[in-house]
């Protein structure tokens, strides 16, 4: 009993400060139930390395539990030794010549299989060089794959023990349960046992900064055209790479690896938060980025021949039952990293460019070439000809096919027309591109401005088809990365060094209880926010500093209607309120104007739902449809309408199809106020309201690109609208030749101001480490 008492004594001493008033008296009779509580949350209390922990919690909810992860771990280290062993079997122990009667082996019976395959001996006496070298170097890389998933089983192991000890979560309750809720119990742990000890609670962007902290400096980079992705291709005009190895070159010399920027997961090195060391660190990069590309090139044969084996071995069935597949589309890589919101956890991303795959996929299928369009009719004809004659031979004798190439022309002729096929469009088809934009954006979120009322032409054609490339395209690109990564780490990359110096120092702050983040995942408006999209007011920002196309007000958006128990920062705040205020106020002027003038409303009403293709019908306008819900917004109760279409899951929404800008203005405003509108004083958001919240971002990005649009081009506003409805009606009841027929007002152009060029080819400006709670 003594050692009970020392160990109490132990515990309860170390911090009087803290003890809580109300605590109840212990006495010796329940020291042993005290000290056991507090041993299983100390083991939580203080987790050194945040960033890590907090990845692991989210993977294991999104790989689904332990024992998925396991055993897809196993499975990778099986398939990487079967690839191997198989590609070294079929190079070194076939008897090729027997295999296809090059040579005469025997005239009594069939050639077996055991009789294609040399024995063991004589197999491992035809290893060459080469091979004995790439087996060395796959074993190698199989030795420390093995390392990493033995040690990865403890950390799931761990993680394991947080979700049944800590979050309370069991094994069968994870597939059911949402991140979002996952995270609300990650918040109340925080309260509890101090996983992070320099912030009493945290929120939810503090988690999202620690689990997408290297990913929002990727998707900042690329949106200020920091990392060199664009090329001009000679006879192919502008285009993007971004392989699997490329991506992985540059996570690893920027964030990860050992002479990268970062000393730690969180912290960024002293030495690039001062100015005047920039040429000497930005000399010393470029030194090891060429170091990089060295090692990539020297690298390259074995490499390349492992993409071609595991290309094959993953693709060739696949294309042999579906050739049509490799004409299919897919978002690039580049694309996945620009049209990405900062904060935005994976599964959501993937589920919006999910949803915008359909009307991505149709608008791209618009573009075709009348010529080709013949040619391939016309190719499909002879190769349909020939492959029914030979299947209808094969139906009457199927001795047909032992005759020498006849599968292999039936096969080349079913390929021919299979593409054929996909080259000649619906005869039924009604095309819209327009209409089509519009719902693209409603799920990307994201598109250059001169794209707008352009979607018809070949330039805004050849501009997405970059973010929406074939998939035979992303295959040859990731043949060839081997070949193309080391000469764009050193010959383009490496005259970006003292550029990517100068963005870490200008674009990252320090966030207490975080570490240092890239400023522009902070969504501060004032300092990163572009005059296009907000009022000229409510940003500071030079061009330098300015998010392009948009990127930090779609994204604080995005993360307000997403996490709607997150308290908004004073200035995104105003921001947020601004954009419903001027909603409401555009909803009051389109009702006023179909009040009072029905030709007007039949002009800019809803369109009906159009169907577009198998399996792709998108919504109509959903204003007629809506229902009314009481919600709360500054204190006062009002009606809003809220569609019924989407109270369902979120993966349904199809997005809004629009007839005009200003139809597309009166529904999205509606839409966008019951979404700002939903967020109730509460803390407690239920999973119903969350999906419903998330789906009206995509009506809050066409709002958001309306208004911007409306800022950066001469345009007559809702008021002059109504204005000319008033007096055209005026003008209709009053005759003519009048002498006193009222002239119409001019409508009041408001021109662009022009933006005044900044030098950012090499900004001095010290940088500055900001705090912030």
């Amino acid at each position: 009993m003594a050692e009970y008492q020392t160990a109490y004594q132990a515990l309860t001493s170390y911090d009087d400060e803290d003890t809580d008033d109300n605590d109840l008296p212990i006495n010796d009779h329940d020291v042993m139930i005290h000290v056991a509580p507090e041993s299983s949350k100390a083991r939580w209390n203080h987790i050194e390395n945040l960033d890590d922990f907090f990845n692991r919690v989210y993977h294991y909810h999104q790989r689904h539990g332990f024992l998925c992860m396991v055993l897809e771990e196993i499975l990778q280290l099986v398939q990487f030794v079967f690839v191997v062993v198989f590609s070294t079997f079929l190079i070194e122990c076939i008897n090729y010549d027997v295999l296809f009667a090059n040579i005469a082996y025997n005239h009594t019976h069939k050639v077996t299989i055991p009789e294609t395959i040399y024995p063991v001996k004589q197999c491992f006496h035809r290893f060459d060089f080469f091979i004995v070298v790439c087996l060395i170097i796959a074993s190698i890389f199989w030795v420390f794959r093995l390392i990493k998933v033995v040690y990865n089983i403890f950390k799931y192991l761990e993680i394991r023990c947080f979700y049944l000890s800590a979050l309370k979560i069991s094994t069968t309750d994870l597939p059911n349960m949402t991140w979002h809720e996952v995270q609300r119990c990650l918040l109340e742990v925080q309260k509890e046992q101090h996983l992070c000890i320099h912030k009493q609670e945290l929120n939810e962007l503090d988690i999202n900064h620690r689990i997408l902290r290297f990913k929002n400096y990727m998707i900042a980079m690329v949106n200020k055209s920091v990392l060199p992705l664009k090329f001009h291709v000679p006879l192919l005009g502008e285009s993007t790479f971004l392989s699997t190895g490329l991506k992985y070159n540059l996570e690893f010399i920027l964030f990860w690896g050992p002479w990268s920027p970062f000393a730690n997961n969180w912290h960024l090195r002293d030495d690039f938060k001062q100015s005047h060391k920039r040429q000497i660190l930005a000399d010393s990069l470029a030194s090891k980025i060429l170091w990089l590309g060295v090692c990539n090139f020297l690298l390259c044969p074995v490499i390349f021949l492992w993409q071609i084996l595991y290309l094959f071995f993953r693709y060739a069935e696949l294309i042999k039952k579906q050739p049509s597949a490799l004409g299919a589309r897919r978002w690039s890589n580049y694309a996945r990293l620009y049209l990405r919101h900062f904060n935005e956890v994976d599964h959501a991303f993937i589920a919006r460019l999910n949803r915008g795959y359909g009307p991505a996929s149709y608008y791209m299928t618009i573009f075709t070439t009348p010529i080709l369009v013949i040619l391939a009719k016309n190719v499909a004809f002879f190769a349909g000809s020939v492959l029914a004659v030979l299947a209808l031979l094969t139906v009457i004798d199927e001795d047909v096919l032992s005759v020498e190439h006849i599968l292999t022309t039936m096969t080349v002729a079913g390929l021919i027309v299979t593409v054929c096929s996909a080259l000649i469009p619906d005869e039924h088809a009604v095309y819209s591109p327009e209409r089509l934009m519009k719902n693209i954006l409603a799920h990307i979120h994201y598109m250059p401005s001169h794209w707008n009322g352009n979607a018809h032409t070949y330039k805004v054609r050849d501009e997405f088809a970059l973010l929406f490339q074939y998939k035979a395209v992303y295959l040859v690109e990731e043949l060839l990365s081997p070949i193309i990564t080391p000469f764009i780490l050193c010959f383009c990359l490496r005259k970006k060094a003292l550029e990517i110096v100068d963005f870490f120092r200008n674009f990252t702050v320090e966030v207490v209880g975080v570490g240092d983040v890239c400023s522009f995942a902070q969504m501060d408006i004032r300092k990163h926010g572009n005059p296009q999209w907000v009022a000229e007011t409510e940003t500071l920002a030079n061009k330098y500093h300015q998010a392009e196309d948009g990127k930090t007000e779609l994204s604080l958006m995005h993360f307000h209607l997403t996490n709607p128990e997150w308290k908004l920062p004073d200035n995104c705040s105003v921001f947020v309120n601004t954009i419903k205020d001027q909603a409401q106020k555009d909803m009051a002027s389109l009702s006023v104007m179909q009040q009072e003038n029905a030709a007007f409303s039949s002009l800019y009403s809803p369109m009906p739902s159009l169907g577009i293709g198998v399996g792709y019908g998108f919504s109509s306008m959903v204003t007629s449809n809506a229902t009314q819900s009481t919600m709360t917004a500054h204190g006062h109760s009002h009606p809003v309408q809220l569609p019924a279409r989407l109270r369902g899951a979120l993966t349904s929404i199809d997005g809004p199809l629009y007839t005009s800008s200003m139809g597309s203005l009166q529904n999205s405003t509606d839409l966008l106020s019951s979404g700002l509108s939903a967020i109730a004083s509460s803390r407690f958001i239920d999973e119903g309201t969350r999906e419903l919240m998330s789906a009206d971002m995509s009506f809050s990005a066409l709002y958001m690109h309306e208004m911007r649009n409306r800022r950066t081009r001469p345009s007559e506003n809702l008021e002059d609208i109504r204005t000319r409805v008033q007096w055209q009606r005026q003008d209709s009841n009053t005759p003519h030749n009048s002498p006193h027929t009222p002239s119409m007002p001019e409508i009041v152009e408001r021109p662009v101001e022009e933006e005044k060029e900044i030098d950012t080819s090499a900004p001095d400006e010290q940088h500055r480490i900001t705090k912030s709670c």
